[in-house]
């Protein structure tokens, strides 16, 4: 077949393609119209906050000033993401955010996989609920008074420095540590939200056939084998999602919890992009300069969604997209 052939048939079938397209369109609307209705307000907000200001994205390109606007301003190209890379705070920022959600993930992210496993072993209904609204609790806790209480149990004549004088051991000032910054960061996070990241992992595990736990059992497979050939890859592709969810948020650190937490003894440890966007931004009213560095911010964490699904497909074939 002659390539004007080819093109003819091609235009012929796009206007009824595209005719099929939307009706099929149409027919499902009719058919889900409440389902898109719920939608709306989703979709709204997402585009009204989300995606409307990322036309001020470009004065990370500007040396923005209120009284001129956006367009008044004059344009500087890179220079603002270049003054950050040279900056002294662009390396120990970079460390700071990615070890902050480092130390999360390795310590972190496993435990709410642990504790679904081990409370879908668990028989006894009213213990089971009874520890399920015991982790589930700290969630609800909000971030200023979960940190008021991690201020008062750090102090000198706090909880654990009253633990340490049961022991002999001489008290120490926590908050004022660099190095004990991430452990309290990180380990009031697990504590904050272990119980209800298991939320989602309980519901995988209550997905698997329970006859194939049947079958392992007659052929003589335990518990520990039962666990790792049947339980675990059943929620594998959950794990996986939640893995690269985890990802995308790399880069937005807790930052109300950091805020709350930190102070300029612990900067060297506990500051990350987030708060220096902050200082720079609306304490110290460099807009541009800031909004260059969350930008940068941004594209990392995009490039690092991207990179965590594409591994995620060919490790196990599960992805976002």
């Amino acid at each position: 077949m002659s390539a004007s052939n080819k093109g003819n048939i091609s235009l012929r079938l796009e206007p009824a393609f595209r005719k099929s397209f939307l009706s099929r369109l149409q027919s499902d609307f009719r058919r889900n119209r409440i389902i898109y209705l719920m939608m709306l307000p989703v979709v709204a907000y997402y585009f009204i906050f989300y995606y409307i200001p990322m036309y001020g994205a470009q004065i990370a390109f500007r040396d923005f000033s209120p009284g001129k606007g956006i367009y008044g301003s004059d344009w500087v190209g890179l220079k603002n993401f270049i003054d950050f890379f040279k900056s002294y705070y662009f390396w120990r920022l970079l460390k700071n955010t990615f070890l902050l959600n480092i130390y999360d993930i390795i310590f972190g992210f496993p435990v709410p996989i642990i504790l679904a496993l081990l409370l879908n072993e668990v028989r006894v209904g009213a213990f089971k609920r009874t520890v399920q609204t015991i982790t589930y609790l700290p969630h609800f806790i909000s971030i200023v008074v979960l940190s008021g209480m991690i201020i008062d149990f750090t102090t000198r004549t706090g909880l654990f420095n009253s633990l340490l004088g049961m022991f002999g051991l001489p008290p120490i000032i926590f908050m004022s540590e660099p190095s004990w910054f991430p452990p309290i960061f990180v380990g009031s996070g697990i504590w904050q939200e272990f119980g209800w990241g298991s939320i989602i992992y309980l519901a995988a595990l209550s997905n698997i056939d329970p006859q194939l736990y049947e079958a392992a059992r007659v052929d003589g497979a335990n518990k520990w084998q039962q666990t790792m050939h049947i339980t675990l890859p059943g929620i594998l592709s959950t794990i996986a999602i939640m893995l690269i969810l985890r990802f995308g948020r790399m880069m937005n650190v807790g930052v109300e919890k950091v805020l709350l937490l930190y102070n300029p003894m612990t900067y060297p440890t506990a500051d990350v992009i987030s708060t220096f966007i902050y200082r720079k931004g609306l304490i110290e009213n460099n807009f541009s300069y800031s909004a260059a560095v969350g930008l940068f911010n941004s594209v990392v964490n995009f490039i690092l969604l991207v990179t965590v699904n594409k591994l995620s497909k060919k490790a196990s074939g599960t992805g976002l997209f």
